[in-house]
């Protein structure tokens, strides 16, 4: 049987997502860097697997393809105690992973793009993303103020979504609060990640 397949762009946080899960579960993997700033998204060898052209991209060891950062990770993570054994938390996780690409990806990872990677000046970047991001983070914070992990008592899927781009946060201009940064620093560890700063 061939091997999981990951096509994915080592600055994107969202296939990241995908790469932390494989190694929290020990999955072996096959990663084909996809470069979405060489366009190399918009072949038409990849747009065979995801007619969308957005990475990240998984090929099942059966040759199905997957797309959707959060699908996959649900995918790979069946099982695992990355997703939470009660209905009712298991929603909860739910609940922040559509929150993370609906609220929190849209602001966070887009200007975070525009000026670590397109280095736009301010000028040129839509000026509702700095309140909105500061927003964002603030939600995080309070949420966080009396739990360590987003949902139960450790590690799930919502913190592995979550923590992709808020550690990245800082390459997008935004201060993430005190009770965020002891978070990022948690679910670092839990994954083996070097700090970003």
């Amino acid at each position: 049987m061939t091997m999981l397949t990951v096509y994915g762009d080592s600055i994107s946080g969202n296939c990241l997502k995908v790469k932390f899960v494989c190694g929290r579960l020990s999955i072996p993997y096959r990663w084909v860097e996809t470069s979405v700033l060489k366009g190399e998204t918009r072949t038409p060898e990849f747009l065979n697997l995801n007619p969308a052209g957005q990475v990240p991209v998984a090929v099942l060891a059966d040759g199905r393809p997957l797309a959707q950062s959060n699908a996959i990770m649900l995918h790979l993570a069946e099982g695992s105690d990355l997703i939470p054994s009660d209905a009712y938390d298991r929603a909860l996780m739910l609940q922040w992973l559509f929150w993370e690409q609906y609220s929190h990806e849209t602001v966070i990872a887009v200007r975070r793009f525009h000026k670590a990677f397109l280095k736009k000046p301010e000028a040129e970047i839509d000026p509702a993303l700095l309140p909105k991001g500061a927003r964002v983070l603030q939600v995080m914070d309070d949420h966080l103020a009396s739990r360590r992990f987003f949902v139960g008592e450790r590690l799930s899927l919502a913190d592995i979504a979550l923590v992709a781009y808020t550690r990245w946060a800082r390459e997008g201009g935004f201060d993430p609060p005190p009770h965020v940064q002891g978070w990022v620093r948690r679910v670092e560890k839990e994954l083996g990640l070097d700090h970003a700063a």
